[in-house]
């Protein structure tokens, strides 16, 4: 197992673990598994929307978020912001929610987060895209504290301003927070950058093969070494 950069060393510290949804509370094969021919079948739509989403990462913060969203896809699509807003609604937000009720989370996942619940330890899930989509999360949401999407401060990961915004609305100071995610721009640069604490959940492969990463506190493939790290300190 790998631990690279400023270990927790205080379990005590930590007062809060803010959990990105996609690809984290899940691994994300079973997803690409499950949506291939959706995301196949809207082909054109994905690439512009990939695009898109890139642009829109680059800003730190958007005020009016959809609406500068539709009208990007628009010009990238050469329609209407209108249909691009229809096309977003239909294939990204209310399109993917099918695939996902009869997801489950991964190995783990639960065990951590309710332990952590038990001791006293505040609960945080954030994604780049409605919670809402996902239903109850599989049965993780009524864990949370606070569940939110970054879209509604107009501001995707890896800016501030969403983290910045987590820390106040929990009365927690930065320090002590420790985010989780899979991506390792937007989840452990991004929290680290303004001073959190950041765990890098990796596949298997990259796990053993020796994934490393300078900014990361801890890597992780399975939720039991993230439990073990926790609460045991170990390594």
């Amino acid at each position: 197992m790998y631990n690279l950069g400023v270990k927790i060393s205080n379990f005590a510290d930590i007062k809060a673990v803010a959990f990105d949804i996609d690809g984290t509370l899940y691994e994300n094969w079973k997803l690409n598994c499950r949506i291939f021919p959706h995301f196949f079948a809207h082909l054109f739509f994905f690439s512009c929307y990939g695009l898109v989403r890139v642009e829109l990462r680059k800003q730190e913060q958007i005020p009016d978020f959809y609406r500068v969203q539709a009208e990007l896809m628009a010009k990238k699509m050469k329609c209407t912001p209108e249909k691009a807003q229809k096309k977003l609604d239909d294939i990204v937000y209310y399109g993917l929610r099918k695939y996902f009720p009869r997801f489950s989370p991964a190995k783990g996942t639960e065990k951590l987060i309710k332990r952590l619940k038990e001791n006293g330890v505040k609960i945080v899930f954030l994604s780049d895209f409605p919670p809402e989509q996902k239903g109850e999360i599989w049965g993780l949401k009524k864990y949370c504290d606070l569940c939110f999407s970054t879209e509604e401060y107009g501001a995707l990961k890896p800016s501030p301003v969403a983290f910045f915004k987590m820390a106040e609305q929990l009365g927690i100071q930065k320090e002590e927070i420790l985010y989780v995610g899979n991506n390792h721009k937007y989840d452990v640069i991004g929290p680290k950058k303004i001073g959190m604490k950041a765990a890098w959940f990796v596949s298997p492969l990259k796990g053993k093969l020796g994934k490393k990463s300078k900014a990361a506190d801890f890597i992780f493939w399975k939720y039991s070494q993230l439990e073990s790290f926790i609460f045991d300190g170990n390594d």
